[in-house]
Parts: structure tokens; C-alpha cells; sequence
């Protein structure tokens, strides 16, 4: 087995908020809690969870676009936090990143020529003749011509913008591309088009994602693995197959039955109130949790392997899994007050 391209240790995040009046301590939002994986060269590592879970803050802590409040990020053995300035931006010629806004994330007023041959500027190692080469090959490498180097981002569509902002992050010949909802702002037939692309870029070039998403049918394309997030932590963690048919933790459960399903004429059982709870000092889902009891609320629970590279940090993961996989008992359909 190789060592793992990145390798992500007890990852850490806590913002301050402002103070409610002069006298009060700030408030502080975890919004990242002891994460921990690791990913091989030329996989994909799906992360999902709803909004406010703690995604966009891990691209950003793996992107060293932030410093991490505790924990380590590696990519290739070298712990970003322990380089200097210069060391860290010519390190970033192995990491970059597609933002999720194709149209806020490239600068209307460059060339789309100069806007893909900036992470090149940026690493001051070549020449401004073979920066426009390089521009205009991965222009080619995204289904677009070496032509529209010479346009202004306005003139393109979205899935083309996208496409430019794909350019971008692969012209340095990066070994690790984080995506942070990279379709999520797209039409439908467009979300598909640059999906099939960013696979055929791996497989020619053999690029590794972090690709973050809210869309659990891109990550079930995409990824060779799932990452579940809940209030900052990994509630669970498998492959896609085993994930999505029989899931460990009820927050994924609750993750799948959200997703719209096409059945005219069909109606959909709403899942039983469960009545909310103050945070508890066990498990943070506790509250909102069909499944909870006791120990749950007494008792956190361990990020703990199921087999096969399954984990779930779940007090009744066994059973939450067998009755998961019996499609015709939803998951929040028993209730165990």
C-alpha cells in the first residue's frame, strides 16, 4: 500500500462571534470537531451533509486557506501548517481548488487566458510564453479552444465557466483537486457534462477529489468513498454502494429519504415528529434522532468500524443498518420513546 496523498489528523475549527454586550464572553462555533481520514492518489472522497455541517470550512482548512484551530493537514507527508509563506505557495502547485460559483469565482475584468494561467504567475517558475501554451492547452484538456483565451468571462455559459475554473486548477499539474460544490449552481444536462469530465480528467491524468457536495446522487457518481458530516463531526464513512443501501446512522438515513424521488401519483409517509431535546453531552444528534436512548444521551459515541471499511459513530449502528436495508421500514418510522 502507498501512503495515503492526503492525510487529514484530529482536524480542529472554532470561529469567535461577536459579543451579545460588553460583559459576555463571545461565543464560539465548532464548526469543525476532530475530523480524521485519509485519501490515496487517484480516488475520489465524497463529503456531504447539510448546510452549516462543516464542509466548505474542511476545503478550506485542506486548502490552507485557513489555519486550523487544532489537528494537521498532510499532502504528500508535508504538513501544510509547518510551511513557510513561500514554501506554501509554491506547495500549492500540488493542491487546488473549483468554487462552487462559476460566475463569482473568475474575474470579469481578466481574460479567461490570463484567469487560467494565474495559479503559473503566481508560482513564478515559467516564462509568459509558456504560461499562454499551458492556458491554451488546458483549455483544449476542458473541450474549449485555444481561442477563447483571448474572451472575458461574461461571454461565456455557466458549464462553460465551470470548465474555465477546471482549467485553472489543473494547470499547475496538481495531484489533488478540492471541489466544493462544483455543480451545484448548474442546469441539470450541464451539471452532467462537466461530471463526466472531471472523470475523464482523472482517469487521463489520474487527479485525486475532495469533492464536497450537498447532492448525494453526484457523490454516488463520482466518489470511491463517502464522508458523512453532522455539526462538524464524521457520523459516518464507507463506500457509496454500502453507504446509500444500508446506512449505520440515522442522520444519513435522514440524508436519503430528503432526496426528491420522481412517483407520480405516489405520496411520500411523513417520518414521525420526534420531540427536540436540549444538546445532550452524548451524541449530538441525539435531538433529533427516532432512534435514541439512554446511552445517547449520556454517552458520545465512537467513530467505530462495521466491516468492510464501513463506520459509523452510532450506539445502535447494527441495528439502525439491518432495519435501513428492509426498503419497505423507513428508518424513522419506529421510535423507541
Amino acid at each position: 500500500m502507498t501512503a495515503p496523498l492526503l492525510e487529514v489528523r484530529e482536524l480542529a475549527r472554532h470561529y469567535r462571534l461577536p459579543r451579545e454586550h460588553l460583559l459576555a464572553a463571545p461565543p464560539v462555533v465548532h464548526a469543525l470537531q476532530g475530523v480524521d481520514f485519509t485519501l490515496r492518489a487517484g480516488r475520489s472522497l465524497g463529503v456531504v451533509g447539510e448546510s452549516g455541517s462543516g464542509k466548505s470550512t474542511l476545503a478550506r482548512l485542506v486548502m490552507a486557506l485557513e489555519p486550523p484551530t487544532a489537528g494537521r493537514v498532510l499532502i504528500d507527508g508535508r504538513d501544510l501548517r509547518s510551511l513557510s509563506a513561500i514554501e506554501l505557495r509554491l506547495a500549492r502547485a500540488d493542491f487546488q481548488m473549483v468554487f462552487q460559483d462559476p460566475y463569482g469565482s473568475l474575474d470579469p475584468r481578466q481574460k479567461v487566458g490570463r484567469i487560467v494561467a494565474e495559479p503559473l504567475v503566481a508560482q513564478g517558475r515559467s516564462s509568459r510564453g509558456e504560461q499562454r501554451e499551458r492556458a491554451a492547452a488546458m483549455l483544449d484538456s476542458v473541450g474549449l479552444r485555444a481561442a477563447d483565451a483571448d474572451k472575458y468571462p461574461h461571454e461565456f455559459s455557466g458549464g462553460q465557466r465551470q470548465r474555465i475554473a477546471i482549467a485553472r486548477a489543473l494547470v499547475t499539474g496538481p495531484k489533488l483537486i478540492v471541489a466544493d460544490e462544483p455543480v451545484s449552481a448548474l442546469d441539470v444536462s450541464v451539471q452532467a457534462q462537466v461530471l463526466n469530465l472531471m472523470q475523464d480528467l482523472q482517469d487521463r491524468l489520474g487527479v485525486t477529489y475532495l469533492f464536497i457536495s450537498h447532492d448525494l446522487a453526484v457523490v454516488d457518481l463520482v466518489c470511491d468513498e463517502v464522508l458523512v458530516l453532522y455539526q462538524g463531526r464524521v457520523v459516518e464513512q464507507g463506500h457509496p454502494d454500502t453507504l446509500f443501501s444500508a446506512a449505520a446512522h440515522p442522520y444519513t438515513r435522514a440524508l436519503i429519504d430528503a432526496v426528491p424521488r420522481a412517483q407520480p401519483g405516489a405520496r411520500r409517509p411523513r417520518p414521525a415528529r420526534v420531540p427536540a431535546l436540549a444538546a445532550p453531552a452524548g451524541c449530538p444528534y441525539a435531538p433529533r434522532c427516532a432512534w435514541r436512548e439512554g446511552d445517547c444521551l449520556d454517552r458520545p459515541p465512537a467513530l467505530r468500524e462495521l466491516g468492510n471499511g464501513h463506520r459509523a459513530a452510532c450506539h445502535h449502528a447494527e441495528q439502525v443498518r439491518l432495519h435501513t436495508a428492509a426498503p419497505t421500514a423507513p428508518i424513522l418510522a419506529r421510535s423507541p420513546l
